[in-house]
């Protein structure tokens, strides 16, 4: 008997020493493979190049327009040159709302006494008369005070929404959210009350002269009731308000001759490497192809497009065969409708595809600092297993939160989103603005962050995200 539990123990211990070298091997294995990632990205690495074409050959990508339909056969040109398994286009019908001739505002102190401010319209608004709106001003913070006033004080008058981001907020994202509703819907709730305009001080921490645009809702309300909508810069807001204080009687003008036409055919753009071992399960990567007509879109969203459309170039470059299907999406129509995000979710949930995994960069081409995750505890409790190997990457944001918009329609009980944090500190001084333009884009942060995100989706492959 003794000599039986010797042999047993014996094994057991042999078992037990077997397994910590497997483990060993492993992580010494993952180390080396994020190593080869990281290295190919740097010196190797053809997002920039990408970028440059995207944002200086073609420009602001606003869906329904020429330059995104130059952007889907670009893109696809160069997923077919990079030898995927499949690529393909998935046709979605996205909105085509067009800017016209550039706007033009000013406020009027006294009769020929004006001062000329920076001003965009906001995606999906009306046209002014074309002659202009022009009126006294009522300025709020939110749109609780505006309920507050009510009809009597604004009927017949132009809202200015001068809520700022909060500059005390580290995560810059949370700034935004915490006034971008005075954007979105200010037009709807000001029209309730008889305003015949709004404008909205630019979702911008720094104090400059580049007005921000971005999408708005007019929700169920009749075209008759609609009322044109537009932003100015950071620094007209603050002249604006502190003139309001002087002259309570200041009048605003602005012209504006944007249009909204019926929907037209646009596409998804997809590209994907099959798994060897488990081909049926999907993991998706992806950013917007489309962006707004301001700038080039070169950090919204150029840089999360050509950071994913990497992901599998890095995989070829390093000779890396996937054990899951892994699949590049450029998604159409993020910025003003969502459709593409939609209808890749939907043409999936009818093919019964299943997604074990879905990465999104869409917060510009900044340092890459980590990831938040949307998914079971028990993925991200393996997720959280590999952080110690992204230090040496100085990548060190792991934390449970939101992912994308795009993959978002994605979510089910089983599946793991995941959203690339680059540093935010920046990027809202670009965001939706004429300056988001390729020179504003690090070519070394981009590609760190195309890399961290190859690493990520190398890692989920190789592992698996089941407990």
């Amino acid at each position: 008997m003794k000599t039986n539990f010797a042999v047993k123990g014996t094994i057991k211990l042999g078992v037990l020493c077997l397994f910590f070298v497997q483990i060993g091997w492993s992580q010494n294995s993952d180390q080396q493979q994020l190593k080869n990632i990281y290295d190919a990205a740097l010196t190797k690495g053809k997002s920039y190049d990408w970028l440059n074409y995207l944002s200086n050959q073609i420009g602001g990508r606003l869906s329904g327009s020429i330059q995104a339909q130059q952007a889907v056969n670009y893109t696809k040109q160069e997923l077919d040159s990079m030898g995927l398994d499949r690529v393909w286009l998935q046709p979605v019908m996205v909105p085509k709302w067009v800017r016209g001739i550039p706007e033009f505002a000013y406020f009027e102190t006294s009769p020929g006494v004006t001062t000329n401010v920076p001003l965009t319209a906001l995606g999906g608004s009306v046209a002014t008369p074309p002659s202009g709106v022009k009126s006294e001003i009522v300025e709020v913070k939110g749109l609780e005070e505006l309920a507050v006033l009510g009809a009597s004080k604004i009927k017949g008058k132009i809202v200015f929404y001068n809520r700022p981001m909060d500059p005390t907020l580290i995560n810059t994202f949370a700034a935004y959210s915490g006034c971008v509703d005075q954007r979105y819907a200010g037009a709807l709730e000001a029209a309730k009350y008889g305003a015949i305009g709004i404008i909205v001080r630019s979702m911008n921490l720094r104090l400059d002269d580049y007005p921000h645009t971005g999408s708005m809702s007019y929700g169920d309300l009749p075209e008759d009731k609609r009322i044109p909508a537009a932003a100015i810069s950071t620094n007209a807001a603050e002249l604006l308000s502190a003139t309001l204080q002087l002259d309570p009687k200041t009048k605003f003008f602005f012209k504006q001759n944007c249009k909204l036409f019926p929907d037209v055919e646009s596409y998804n753009v997809i590209g994907e490497i099959k798994g060897s071992t488990h081909p049926d399960e999907i993991i998706v990567v992806g950013g917007h192809l489309d962006s707004w007509d301001l700038g080039d879109g070169s950090h919204d969203d150029g840089a999360g497009c050509v950071q994913s459309m990497e992901v599998l170039q890095l995989f070829k470059q390093i000779g890396y065969k996937p054990k899951r299907t892994i699949r590049v999406v450029l998604f159409m129509n993020e910025e003003n409708g969502l459709r593409g995000g939609n209808e890749y979710a939907k043409v999936a949930m009818e093919k019964n595809e299943n997604h074990i995994f879905g990465l999104e960069s869409d917060a510009g081409g900044f340092t890459p600092r980590g990831f938040s995750f949307d998914g079971p505890d028990s993925s991200f409790e393996k997720i959280m297993g590999w952080k110690d190997l992204f230090e040496p990457y100085l990548v060190h944001l792991f934390e449970k939160g939101g992912s994308g918009a795009d993959i978002g329609p994605l979510k089910n009980e089983r599946i793991t989103l995941a959203g690339l944090r680059p540093d935010s500190q920046r990027y809202f001084d670009y965001h939706h603005a004429e300056n988001d333009t390729f020179e504003q884009v690090n070519k070394r942060e981009l590609e760190l962050g195309a890399a961290t995100m190859a690493s990520l989706v190398y890692l989920v492959d190789t592992h698996g995200l089941n407990p």
